[in-house]
This record gives structure tokens, C-alpha cells and sequence, in this order.
């Protein structure tokens, strides 16, 4: 059997060290990049804004769910701002820790408020309200006219405003198909319209990353209005083609935004 020089035996020594390193290189890379593709933040809140129920949310829920995300949805009673409010934060309460807070529509105003809870990390409003300490949302309502196809009614003789059967298609859910729309009109919860009057108290955008998502072809809250509100606010605005149900139309870019502040450091 032959015998290897002392060279022989360093050359193979450095080259049985050198493949031992590349191998734990690439098990420590693999891991790293394994790490990095976890969200630093699971737990996602959705609520719902007036005129619907937490059912329109299933679309987003399976695209975030499959991720592997918690998500958590809201049923709001519609009844005020402080029980919708109080319906998130027993919500929150539940989270295993820092959360998204996710809010549409009138739901936006709600997480303004809710948003305050220690578990909140950042907010996403999907064509949301925001107001600021102080403003009730018909403020904001009022800074443009309202879309020819806008359907919300004056409330009735209990308080509670509905949205026009006649318009709810156009006027809500525009890019939806017939039969959808159909679907959230007759899921509709009954809002209480002094909700729309109740000042915020304490807006928690001014102490939290916030993200907005403006629904570019949305006929209920002007797109406008959406804009005003987010830059105001320094929140971080992203378009997207979309009605006022967005987030059904268009649940993989919606997504997207949830996803990108669940992974902000900031």
C-alpha cells in the first residue's frame, strides 16, 4: 500500500476541511434564508367597516392563512365606535403576540382607536377612514361630493342607516359580479350612523406604522379623500385598481401590503 508524502496529506486534509465548511455554509445560508422568510409578525386582525359583515374577508383570509399567518376576524356590532372598538380589543386580547390591525371603510376609523392596544405593531387601512384626535369620520366624508353611485341612505326612524339596494352594485362593489354583491347587500349589518359622529380620541397612526391601501375606483369613500387622509398622516400609500371591496376584488394585492408591514422593523 502506498504511502502518502506529508504534501499529499495536507492537500488532502485542506480539501476534506474546505468541503466540511462549505457544508456547514450552506446549512447556516439555508437557515438564514428560512428565518428571513418567516414574518416577524403572524398575527393579522381584520375589521370590517359599515354596510357589511366580517364574511367579505374570506378571500384575504385564505391568501394570508396559506402564508402562515393567524388571522383573527372581527364581527363588529356596528352599534358605536366604542362597542366596535371594544369588539377588536377582545380580539387583540387573544393574539399570542405583536399583531397587523387591519381595518376597511368605517374600519378604519375603529382601528384608529383599537389600534392604541399594546399588541398592535402597525395598521393597514384598505380604503379606510383616519381620523386624527378629534375628527369624527362624516368630517372626512364631507372634504369631497360623493360618486353619483354612492348608495349610503340617511338613517331611518331607529338611528341606523342602510346602503340603497338599488346602488349597492355599483356604488360598493363595482369590480364584484352580480351575484356577490347580492350576497353582501343582504349580509349587511345594521349600522348605528352616530358612530360616523363620534369623535376619535386617541389616533394611534401618530404613534404606529401605518399603511393605506387607496381603491382607486371606489365610489363609496372618493379616492381622493383616501389620498388626503393617508398623507396627512405620513402613512405609506400603495394603489390598487379596485372598488371599495377591494380586498375581494383584489385579495392577492391587499395581501401584499399586510405582508410588507408584518415584516417592517420599524
Amino acid at each position: 500500500m502506498k504511502t502518502l508524502s506529508i504534501k499529499e496529506q495536507l492537500k488532502s486534509y485542506f480539501l476534506f476541511a474546505a468541503l466540511i465548511l462549505s457544508l456547514v455554509f450552506t446549512s447556516v445560508n439555508a437557515s438564514a434564508q428560512a428565518t428571513s422568510a418567516a414574518p416577524l409578525i403572524k398575527n393579522v386582525v381584520l375589521v370590517h367597516g359599515a354596510f357589511a359583515d366580517g364574511s367579505g374577508w374570506k378571500g384575504l383570509y385564505e391568501v394570508l392563512s396559506k402564508k402562515g399567518y393567524h388571522v383573527t376576524i372581527v364581527q363588529n356590532p356596528l352599534s358605536s365606535l366604542e362597542d366596535d372598538v371594544a369588539a377588536t380589543n377582545l380580539a387583540l386580547d387573544r393574539q399570542d403576540g405583536s399583531t397587523i390591525l387591519v381595518g376597511h371603510s368605517w374600519g378604519g376609523t375603529v382601528i384608529t382607536e383599537a389600534g392604541n392596544h399594546p399588541k398592535v405593531a402597525a395598521l393597514v387601512y384598505v380604503a379606510a377612514l383616519q381620523p386624527d384626535n378629534g375628527e369624527n369620520s362624516v368630517q372626512w366624508l364631507q372634504t369631497a361630493p360623493p360618486a353619483p353611485e354612492n348608495g349610503v341612505l340617511n338613517p331611518d326612524d331607529k338611528g341606523i342607516a342602510y346602503y340603497d339596494k338599488a346602488k349597492f352594485h355599483a356604488g360598493f362593489a363595482g369590480d364584484l359580479s352580480k351575484e356577490q354583491a347580492d350576497f353582501m347587500f343582504a349580509s349587511q349589518g345594521a349600522f348605528h350612523a352616530k358612530g360616523f359622529l363620534t369623535p376619535v380620541t386617541k389616533a394611534a397612526w401618530r404613534d404606529k406604522p401605518s399603511y393605506g391601501i387607496v381603491a382607486t375606483e371606489d365610489k363609496s369613500i372618493t379616492p381622493d379623500i383616501q389620498r388626503n387622509m393617508y398623507k396627512r398622516s405620513n402613512t405609506k400609500i400603495t394603489e390598487i385598481k379596485g372598488s371599495h371591496v377591494v380586498f375581494i376584488s383584489q385579495p392577492e394585492a391587499v395581501a401584499k401590503v399586510i405582508i410588507a408591514a408584518s415584516n417592517s422593523k420599524k
